[in-house]
C-alpha cells in the first residue's frame, strides 16, 4: 500500500469512528468573534486567555514596540544567535516571580516540558506521573526514557507507594488540570518528595487562580506558558541556578530550535507587569466571579459539562452554537471513552451579560444528559 493510500485510509477509519476533527476558522480579536464559514457572530468561551491580556493595549503595545526594533523573528536558536535583551529580561521577571534563582523560555509550554521531561528523566529514573497529565508531559517522558510509574489521579497514596518502591524518582503533575479543572494536592506532593529526596515537577499552565505553592526545602522545577495568564506565546521553566544551566545545555528542544520572537517576549513581559498589579488583582477577582457564576466553589477557570456520550457531547455543543456561544465538545482520544464533555473556559474579558448568556444556555441543556 502506498503511503497516500494509507493515509487516506487512516482518515477514513477517523471519520468511521466518529471522530473526525477539522479546524475551525474564527476571526476574532478577544472572546468576540465572526466564525468565517457562515458568518454568524459568536461568544468563544474556548480560549485559554484567562485575564484577556492577548487584547490588553500595553502587551500589545510592547509587542509593536519590539518588532519595530528587533523585527518579526529571533532569526536562530539562542545558543546561536537568537537571543535578544528581551528574553533575558523576561526571564529575570519570571524567575522573580516564581521566587527562583532562574527562569529559561522555551518556544512553548509542550517544549518546555519535553525538554525538562528528557533532560531529567534518563534511564534509572522513576517518573512518577499523575494519570491525567497534559500530553506533553507524557511525551517528555517517553523522550527521557526513565521508568514511568502512573499513579491514580491526585491519589496521594498511591503515588506515595510508587515514589517508596523506586530508587531515584521524579513527581509529575498538572497543578490545574485542563481537561477537568480541578486542583492537584501540590503542598502534599511536595511533602512526599521531600521525605523520599525525589525531584518534584509542576506544570502551572492554567494556574491562573492558584494554587501557588511554595517549595521552600525540596528540588523542584517549575513549568508555566506564556500563552495563557500571560496572553503572548512560549513556555518557560523556573527552578535552581544548576537545574537551569543543565536544560540550557542538555535540553534539545532549547537548543534545536528557533528563539521564541522578541515580539512574544515583549507581550508576556509587559503582561507580567500587568500580572503582578493591582489590575492584575482586579481581573483574577472578576475571572473568580465569572467562575463562580458559572460552578460555585469551582477552583479554575475550566468548567467540565461531563456528558458521557460523544454524540452528546457534540450535539450540546451546536445546541450552544445556536445561542451564539461557542463551547467545544472534548471527546476521545483528548478524553477517555465515556467523558467526552463540555469544556467551558471563562476569561475575565467576558462580561456579566455574556456568562449569563452562557449560564441560560447550560441550563437549558437537557439536565438528565449532565453529569457536573
Amino acid at each position: 500500500m502506498s503511503w497516500g493510500r494509507w493515509a487516506a485510509a487512516e482518515c477514513d477509519a477517523t471519520r468511521a469512528a466518529g471522530r473526525w476533527r477539522e479546524v475551525r476558522e474564527l476571526d476574532a480579536a478577544g472572546p468576540r468573534g465572526v466564525l468565517t464559514a457562515d458568518g454568524r457572530e459568536v461568544v468563544s468561551f474556548a480560549s485559554n486567555d484567562y485575564l484577556g491580556l492577548t487584547q490588553h493595549p500595553a502587551v500589545v503595545a510592547a509587542s509593536h514596540a519590539a518588532v519595530d526594533r528587533w523585527g518579526a523573528g529571533s532569526g536562530a536558536a539562542r545558543l546561536i544567535v537568537g537571543s535578544r535583551p528581551v528574553h533575558h529580561e523576561l526571564e529575570a521577571a519570571l524567575a522573580d516571580w516564581k521566587r527562583t534563582d532562574r527562569a529559561v523560555v522555551f518556544p512553548s509550554g509542550f517544549a518546555a516540558n519535553l525538554g525538562v521531561l528528557a533532560t531529567f528523566a534518563t534511564p534509572g529514573v522513576t517518573v512518577v506521573s499523575d494519570e491525567l497529565n497534559h500530553a506533553s508531559i507524557i511525551d517528555g517522558c517517553r523522550l527521557g526514557r526513565a521508568r514511568v510509574a502512573v499513579f491514580r489521579h491526585a491519589d496521594l497514596d498511591h503515588a506515595a507507594k510508587l515514589v517508596a518502591d523506586a530508587d531515584r524518582a521524579i513527581v509529575v503533575t498538572d497543578t490545574v488540570f485542563s481537561m477537568d479543572g480541578d486542583v492537584a494536592p501540590v503542598d502534599e506532593l511536595a511533602d512526599l518528595c521531600a521525605r523520599h529526596g525525589a525531584l518534584l515537577i509542576i506544570d502551572e499552565a492554567h494556574a491562573v487562580l492558584g494554587p501557588d505553592p511554595s517549595l521552600d526545602g525540596i528540588e523542584a522545577l517549575r513549568v508555566g506558558t506564556l500563552s495563557k495568564t500571560l496572553g503572548s506565546l512560549g513556555g518557560f521553566v523556573a527552578a535552581p541556578a544548576p537545574f537551569v544551566d543543565l536544560l540550557v545545555n542538555r535540553a534539545r528542544s532549547f537548543i534545536f530550535t528557533t528563539a521564541l520572537s522578541p515580539a512574544a517576549a515583549a507581550a508576556a513581559l509587559a503582561a507580567l507587569g500587568v500580572v503582578r498589579s493591582t489590575e492584575g488583582d482586579a481581573l483574577r477577582a472578576r475571572l473568580r466571579e465569572h467562575v463562580g457564576r458559572v460552578r460555585a466553589g469551582h477552583p479554575s477557570p475550566i468548567v467540565p459539562v461531563v456528558l458521557g456520550d460523544e454524540a452528546r457531547a457534540m450535539a450540546a455543543s451546536a445546541a450552544l452554537l445556536e445561542r451564539g456561544l461557542l463551547v467545544p465538545a472534548i471527546r476521545p482520544p483528548t478524553v477517555a471513552p465515556g467523558t467526552s464533555r463540555l469544556r467551558v473556559a471563562l476569561s475575565a474579558a467576558h462580561t456579566e451579560t455574556e456568562v449569563s448568556r452562557l449560564v441560560e444556555g447550560l441550563a437549558a441543556l437537557d439536565s438528565s444528559d449532565v453529569a457536573t
